[in-house]
């Protein structure tokens, strides 16, 4: 399909024109990607420095909070600026660059959600064969298996998107350059890449969705069988985390992108990328460690080990 895009700029309406709302939004945003940079960053660290969680859960969670800061940091910084100094321009180049990286990024966060619900399915489903199933080979294969397929699905969105012609409104009615919301603006026919967007996303959602829906059969029916209530309780901890991380992606993704660009709400839209490009991101480490044993033992050791370092003593 051949290119006659005339637009060299976007311009993001971002969430609200209210001028009352701009400082607090700025400051609400600002406190939401704190807390993600930091709880992320967290994570990663303490993950590299302690060898107790040198596991394929922790292996997958690492990469998780490597996926959420980087899909969070490809769009909050500009938001963050259109509402401090009003700059919502985008170049073209840099709206594409956008809408790869978060779109890239989203589609790993997509399959690693399943990739850890099938590491919870082998700890709990055949526990004495988990490190034998789990081995870092097959971890790692899962891992770059998603970051690979992920990135060549961005470039499909991508090429479908920008190879559409956009010669007339450059007002992107959103605080992003999201796939929909860039699509609406061209002026040449998009019902085939519509119709790419939506079989590709539904299938992402559908195998992953497919893949946890199936290990988490399994998991019910082994934990039915637990004749020990400590067992019960262990596996039902390991898990509640991941379910309402999942419910929280996919609730969010399935309302934005399994339907077609005609029938969306743009208010909608913006509501629901809030918790999937903002929320979530900050909301995963809190889910997945802080409510976890291990997690909270590592980090104790820790700071313990930097007060000694520094000279305090109880």
């Amino acid at each position: 399909m051949e290119n006659n895009t005339e637009v060299t700029e976007f311009i993001l309406l971002g969430l609200s024109n209210v001028p009352e709302l701009q400082v607090p939004l700025f400051l609400v945003f600002t406190l939401i990607y704190f807390i993600s940079v930091v709880g992320n960053l967290g994570i990663i660290i303490l993950i590299l420095i302690n060898s107790h969680l040198h596991t394929p859960m922790y292996f997958f969670l690492s990469n998780l909070s490597v996926v959420d800061l980087c899909y969070s940091t490809a769009v909050t910084p500009k938001v963050m600026s259109g509402l401090l100094i009003g700059d919502k321009v985008i170049s073209y180049n840099a709206c594409a660059a956008q809408m790869f990286f978060f779109v890239a990024f989203a589609i790993v966060e997509n399959f690693l959600l399943a990739s850890m619900a099938y590491d919870r399915y082998a700890a709990v489903f055949k526990p004495l064969h988990y490190t034998t199933t789990m081995t870092t080979g097959v971890c790692a294969r899962l891992a770059i298996g998603s970051y690979i397929y992920s990135f060549l699905n961005a470039s499909v969105h991508i090429r479908d998107t920008f190879s559409l012609s956009f010669c007339m409104s450059n007002l992107v009615h959103h605080f992003f350059c999201d796939v929909p919301a860039v699509m609406a603006l061209s002026c040449s026919d998009r019902h085939i890449s519509e119709m790419i967007l939506v079989f590709v996303a539904s299938f992402n959602i559908s195998f992953a969705l497919l893949v946890i829906l199936i290990s988490y059969l399994f998991i019910f029916v082994t934990t039915l069988r637990m004749h020990s209530a400590d067992g019960y309780q262990k596996a039902l901890s390991t898990c509640t985390s991941h379910l309402t991380a999942v419910s929280i992606f996919y609730g969010t993704v399935i309302f934005m992108y399994s339907q077609p660009g005609s029938s969306h709400s743009l208010d909608s839209d913006k509501v629901a990328s809030v918790f999937y490009a903002m929320i979530i991101p900050m909301l995963n480490p809190l889910v997945y460690s802080l409510r976890n044993k291990e997690v909270k033992t590592a980090f104790k050791k820790v700071v313990e080990k930097a007060k000694l370092s520094l000279g305090f003593t109880c």
